[in-house]
């Protein structure tokens, strides 16, 4: 018995000095972001013993500074409706594709081609898109925040259809089946007994689609350039410019746009887990 133990505390050595490794990536640069946060810029040192000293005095003058310079509440405003709208529409039309593809996949070659040519987008850089997608949304008139919305659906239509997919092969299809002896339509299928079975992948959908979406910079920066309206991580960019940065107003504004996403992932993150779990494929 003694040397079980011995051989479990043995193989969990490398195991644990993983961990604390990767909570040291994680947790050092927030615990930079937060000290630098809150200096004066007179306390900024170039060595490295200043920059990891505490603040002489603790301030949110900073967090004051930065919200006025980038019109905080204007940049949060568009950066929420844009989450919102792209999270909403994505959850609607994704679960719907996924939901025609995955049940009919097996049945039809033309299903299941749509489903590759669908899945095979995630492969696409953004980069080679990217100067089509700004000349396209001009000519149509959406060079704005109902352009990046759409491209917002397209871009996150490959991944969500997957996880939905998956999901779909743990939902008995003698559910549907049953529903179709009652007399009920497959749209009725669809709203009254599939689409609330999916909650869990419509959280993880959810958050994924948002993270994604809330932290984007290039797809507001290409598209939306010069109607003078921001999200909030376009608005980082004011604080860089080709002469330097300046970083206590830069981390104190990093850490303000953080919090709002980070409290979304915090309340999903059980129906997250569940989501992943459940939708992968076996």
């Amino acid at each position: 018995m003694k040397q079980k133990n011995k051989v479990a505390a043995t193989t969990n050595w490398p195991l644990t000095i993983l961990l604390i490794v990767g909570c040291l990536t994680v947790i050092f640069p927030l615990y930079m972001a937060l000290v630098i946060a809150f200096k004066k810029p007179s306390e900024m040192t170039n060595d490295i013993a200043g920059a990891l000293s505490l603040p002489k005095s603790w301030s949110l003058e900073n967090f004051a500074e930065a919200m006025r310079v980038t019109d905080f509440w204007h940049s949060l405003g568009y950066s929420v409706m844009i989450t919102v709208v792209t999270v909403v529409l994505a959850i609607l039309i994704h679960s719907l594709a996924g939901y025609a593809i995955g049940r009919s996949m097996a049945k039809s070659k033309f299903y299941k081609v749509s489903y590759l040519y669908i899945v095979s987008g995630m492969f696409v850089p953004f980069a080679i898109l990217m100067m089509p997608l700004v000349k396209q949304t001009a000519q149509m008139g959406i060079d704005n925040w109902f352009g990046v919305i759409i491209c917002y659906l397209v871009f996150y239509m490959p991944m969500n259809v997957m996880l939905y997919s998956g999901y779909l092969k743990n939902i008995p299809i003698a559910l549907e089946e049953a529903a179709f002896v009652d007399g009920a339509t497959t749209w009725s299928t669809y709203w009254k007994i599939i689409f609330p079975i999916m909650t869990p992948m419509h959280a993880t959908v959810a958050v994924l689609t948002a993270l994604g979406t809330w932290n984007d910079v290039m797809t507001p920066l290409v598209i939306m350039s010069g109607t003078g309206v921001n999200t909030l991580p376009l608005a980082q960019l004011t604080f860089q410019t080709q002469f330097g940065t300046n970083y206590n107003l830069a981390f104190a504004s990093y850490l303000l746009a953080l919090l709002p996403i980070l409290i979304f992932y915090l309340v999903c993150q059980k129906q997250i887990i569940n989501g992943v779990v459940n939708g992968a494929v076996k």
